[in-house]
């Protein structure tokens, strides 16, 4: 299959007669790394489901905006943060939850997580992302999932490479003690 280059779908998305057939492609090309990356924040199934249609929407009514300060995929990577943060504050004030029992209540219900794999590395994995802070947790998954250069993350984060390296290590170090602690 070709996948069509950003400066086309922008070009196509531009003129009224091409625009649905630029988000198409817009959407073959992203939609799959939309839903991951926001499954790796939000953890759940149905809670990415929604948030991805809930990113296309927002990419659907805003790219038209799109000013080329970076690449596409940084943009909607981007739209995805976003998405998947407005979210987990809504969800935390709906369970009416701190920040710990938020966690807690990641780990009840990944477990329980008919979607998640259910090979046991990955479970433990999973469970050790999960307990990370927010910022930790975010870099470490574009960076460990998606392979995210610093410098692109930089752009889609608002934040200096050193200070993205930085909470990359410490998040790192974390996940490897907590796997070390998990199979003794």
């Amino acid at each position: 299959m070709n996948v069509p280059d950003d400066e086309l779908i922008l070009e196509l998305f531009k003129e009224e007669k091409t625009k649905e057939k630029a988000f198409k492609m817009l959407m073959e090309k992203f939609k799959e790394t939309i839903y991951f990356t926001v499954r790796h924040y939000v953890y759940l199934h149905d809670d990415a489901d929604d948030i991805t249609q809930n990113v296309l929407v927002k990419i659907w009514r805003y790219l038209d905006r799109f000013r080329g300060d970076s690449s596409l995929k940084t943009w909607i990577t981007r739209i995805c943060i976003n998405e998947s943060l407005t979210f987990i504050e809504k969800k935390k004030r709906t369970l009416n939850l701190s920040d710990d029992k938020y966690t807690d209540y990641l780990l009840n219900v990944a477990a329980e997580e008919k979607y998640i794999s259910s090979d046991k590395i990955e479970q433990l994995l999973q469970k050790a992302i999960i307990k990370l802070p927010d910022k930790q947790r975010l870099v470490f998954t574009l960076r460990y999932y998606d392979e995210m250069p610093y410098e692109e993350m930089s752009k889609a984060l608002g934040t200096s490479v050193g200070a993205l390296k930085a909470s990359y290590h410490f998040a790192a170090k974390k996940v490897e003690e907590d796997l070390k602690n998990a199979v003794k």
